[in-house]
């Protein structure tokens, strides 16, 4: 039995792209890449990507457990996430320490995401929706949201910005220096923990990585000054979920894997130019 594969060209894509859940799709985008952007440059200077990986699953079980109680997916996501950010931000103030409460925590979330499927059916059918995502079903009201936490998330950078870079690019150093390290590891949790309540709605728990992380890495790589490589994630993240959903208009494809796909080519072309620097 050989698999029905249709990739067949739509002709009427124009349409779908002006259309009123794809214009939602497209300004998600934005307020996504900008959050995902400034925030994905510090996860990779503070050696947390392995953390932003798993405050996705570890608001698995809140997404699911929302859904067993009726409540916003959003809501229970963020919940569990800011919970597990803050956590691992109180427990692991070395690297070592963070790995190690990071993982812990993210095995005891996993099961309970798993138990909370298991007990209602309508929180497993969304299980995929939260692992792979879902932009093309953004509403209003969540656009809103994405915008308010943009707002807040820019001006907690503006006032912890020179603090928070130090410790991110030198800790040892920045403690010696009087840097509340500890006090800036917890805010910095904070803020990854509700970008990565936004952008799982646009690429799911599973896919994260290719917003968060993948865009920042491959800025870095290019950029001379940490400023040019947040807006360089910034960008590249835009392009990665704007291409997506434009390729997804045009042929049947879903949208998180046409993100995924562009953010890591990327990823792979800055590399190749960072290595030819060397």
């Amino acid at each position: 039995m050989t698999a029905d594969l249709k990739f067949a060209f739509d002709p009427g894509w124009q349409e779908v792209l002006t259309a009123p859940f794809m214009v939602n799709a497209l300004i998600a985008g934005v307020l996504i890449s900008v959050a995902a952007g400034f925030i994905g440059y510090f996860t990779v200077a503070r050696r947390s990507t392995f953390a932003a990986h798993a405050l996705a699953h570890i608001g698995l079980p809140g997404a699911t457990g929302a859904v067993l109680f009726g409540l916003p997916v959003s809501l229970g996501l963020g919940l569990f996430a800011l919970g597990g950010a803050l956590t691992i931000g109180a427990l692991g103030k070395k690297a070592s320490q963070r790995e190690i409460a990071t993982g812990t925590i993210l095995a005891f979330a996993m099961g309970v995401g798993l138990f909370f499927s298991r007990l209602s059916s309508s929180a497993a059918e969304q299980m995929q929706s939260i692992l792979f995502g879902s932009i093309l079903t953004i509403t209003q009201g969540q656009l809103l949201g994405f915008a308010i936490f943009d707002i807040v998330l820019l001006i907690v950078l503006a006032v912890t910005y020179r603090p928070l870079l130090f410790s991110s690019v030198d800790e040892q150093v920045a403690q010696a220096k009087g840097v509340p390290v500890a006090v800036m590891n917890v805010v910095f949790m904070a803020m990854l923990a509700g970008v990565i309540t936004i952008s799982v709605q646009a690429v799911g728990t599973l896919l994260i990585f290719a917003l968060v992380v993948t865009p920042a890495a491959a800025a870095n790589g290019i950029a001379r000054s940490p400023f040019r490589a947040m807006i360089g994630a910034v960008v590249i993240c835009l392009v990665s979920i704007w291409g997506g959903l434009l390729v997804s208009s045009m042929f049947p494809t879903p949208p998180s894997f046409v993100i995924v796909t562009i953010s890591t080519l990327i990823w792979a072309v800055a590399r190749a130019i960072e290595s030819r620097k060397h």
